[in-house]
């Protein structure tokens, strides 16, 4: 009956994305009960994602790290840098809205970032290989970025906070992988599609919690949260679409797939811990609407993944 049942949220994953939102923003104390075990929840996911894909998927995308260093350069190091670049000469360098422009595009892939790919029918093992590759070099990658922008906090709190998520990806991905390989070492169709309704199950619990620092801002001042949900959609979507158009034709379109999503759904929340409170406070808006196209890429965005990579 359980199998039966995650099989049935496997197959509406993309209702199930709703539902979650939906309840996130109209059920704001569910939403803040939930956020208190935030960790705990990323860490089942983390867990669960790697039971369903298993170590044999990603030791073979890991065979060749060379595109992995050469695209996490690129998305955490390039692009801030020249997102910065313009936004000095256009003189806004130090707004809100340009902290969180420069600030989201240095950081890793997510941890969801994984998920996302399954939901798309993408490769998950490079996908994670790029969010492991993002999240372990990150302490490098952001070395100018504080330096050009000494609010975003010292080193050493990036360093701790970076440090403490790799910690909680390796554990959780080596924990999934000892699971698959003792109780699913050769796992039916059935048996794959409960893990991806049960993974699609945590994400969307998952994003019950996200939802919590919106719900008081809504209340608030709605107008001020449609505007930062307007950045953060343009930011997540637009990396996406440039990466898909860029590398659909070039020798990496195997891959263009998971470096998009990489690209377009980034781990803003490394920053929570480095961020002194004055700076944090008119992000945190920001931070919440950030969640939301990250879960409704698998909603949104199909059909340009499937053209750009099957179509073109």
């Amino acid at each position: 009956m359980m199998t039966r049942a995650l099989e049935s949220i496997s197959q509406n994953a993309r209702i199930c994305l709703i539902i979650g939102l939906a309840a996130g923003v109209f059920w704001p104390e569910l939403a803040n009960a939930l956020a208190y075990w935030m960790p705990v929840l990323v860490a089942v996911l983390l867990t669960v994602t790697a039971l369903r894909i298993g170590h044999v998927a990603v030791s073979s995308a890991a065979a060749d790290l060379r595109w992995g260093f050469g695209a996490v350069a690129v998305l955490q190091l390039a692009v801030p840098l020249i997102i910065f670049c313009i936004l000095t000469l256009l003189g806004v360098a130090h707004t809100p809205a340009a902290l969180a422009m420069v600030l989201v595009t240095s950081a890793p892939a997510l941890s969801g970032s994984t998920n996302l790919a399954l939901l798309l029918g993408l490769d998950a093992g490079k996908m994670m290989q790029i969010m492991v590759l993002g999240t372990a070099t990150f302490p490098i990658t952001v070395l100018p970025i504080l330096y050009l922008s000494p609010q975003i906090g010292t080193f050493s709190d990036v360093l701790q906070s970076s440090a403490l998520v790799l910690t909680v990806i390796l554990c959780a991905t080596l924990v999934g992988f000892g699971l698959r390989a003792a109780l699913l070492p050769r796992p039916t169709q059935k048996q794959i599609s409960a893990l991806d309704g049960a993974s699609v199950l945590v994400f969307c619990i998952l994003a019950v919690a996200l939802m919590a620092p919106l719900n008081a801002a809504i209340r608030a001042d709605a107008m001020q949260v449609v505007l930062w949900a307007v950045l953060a959609f343009g930011i997540s979507y637009g990396l996406q679409i440039i990466t898909l158009m860029v590398l659909r034709r070039s020798a990496l379109r195997s891959v263009a797939g998971p470096l998009a999503i990489g690209a377009g759904n980034r781990n803003i929340a490394l920053f929570l811990v480095a961020l002194p409170s004055e700076t944090l406070a008119p992000l945190l808006v920001f931070i919440g609407c950030w969640q939301l196209p990250m879960y409704l890429t698998p909603i949104l965005l199909p059909s340009l993944y499937r053209k750009a990579l099957h179509d073109g």
